[in-house]
């Protein structure tokens, strides 16, 4: 019979200091899901308590082994369509905005921070592609898709899931190739060049090459507390184009947050250069 290591108060909050400090991650109330999620990892790898796991972890900061607390500690959790209304919002009254301000440049810049395993940044690609049609070639939309663990990236990057859920028809068969052998749908080539795909840290410096003109940050801040959530929603203020638009989760909420204003619900922009 299985049963879950026990992790005591001084490597709990070894742990937690570690996470919030590096990953901005505030593990204070999980101490249950910590023992239950990481338990059997760790005694497959040899260990027989946290503490000489955790002994180890700092002071060799294996990459195996942070990828392993990454990826066990969040939640990995998202699908195609997410918040639909989200990319009605984007496609109706965003996007022919971006369209006439970009006239001369003609690039976009979106990014999905906290990308998970892309169905989020895909479907960005398909709302793009949908939106542009035939002119979609002279306008470079590529969407910048970021996230800490690289095994969520590597499937990502993959592109293969199960039938996405509430895909139409019409775009299954357009945007993904089924194997008939496995029931497995591929996202087509077009729409995965359209994305970028780089391992990211929401705590570093954001420092990409372009201003972005709108930011998906969606069921990330939930691990963050209000100092940390703070502080990276000013770095995105920081990063965006005045009049740049700002999408997090219908869970979420920034607070009366005196950056942004809110344009629909849980849609909020920067205010335009002059306001």
């Amino acid at each position: 019979m299985f049963h879950d290591l026990t992790i005591s108060d001084t490597d709990f909050q070894r742990l937690v200091q570690f996470m919030q400090k590096n990953y901005g991650m505030d593990l204070s109330k999980k101490r249950q899901l910590i023992s239950s999620r990481l338990s059997n990892s760790l005694k497959e790898r040899g260990y027989a308590d946290f503490r000489s796991f955790l002994d180890h972890l700092f002071r060799t900061k294996d990459p195996d082994d942070l990828e392993l607390v990454l990826d066990k500690l969040t939640t990995n959790y998202t699908f195609f369509l997410r918040e639909k209304d989200h990319f009605t919002y984007l496609q109706e009254h965003i996007l022919p905005e971006l369209v006439q301000k970009h006239q001369r440049d003609k690039i976009l810049s979106i990014w999905s921070a906290g990308c998970s395993s892309g169905e989020e940044p895909y479907t960005l690609s398909i709302y793009l592609k949908e939106f542009f049609g035939a002119h979609a070639s002279q306008w470079d939309t590529r969407v910048l898709a970021t996230d800490i663990s690289h095994q969520a990236l590597a499937k990502a990057q993959a592109g293969v899931y199960q039938v996405p859920a509430d895909m139409p028809e019409a775009w299954l068969r357009r945007y993904f190739t089924r194997d008939l052998s496995t029931g497995l749908y591929t996202v087509s080539q077009d729409i995965r060049k359209n994305v970028i795909f780089r391992p990211f840290n929401l705590m570093d410096p954001i420092r990409f090459r372009l201003k972005f003109d709108v930011i998906f940050c969606r069921n990330v801040m939930i691990y963050f507390n209000q100092a940390t959530r703070d502080a990276l929603v000013q770095r995105f203020y920081d990063a965006m184009y005045p009049g740049g638009y700002f999408f997090i989760s219908h869970s979420e909420s920034l607070n009366q947050n005196p950056l942004f204003q809110t344009v629909a619900p849980a849609v909020y922009r920067k205010p335009p250069a002059g306001r």
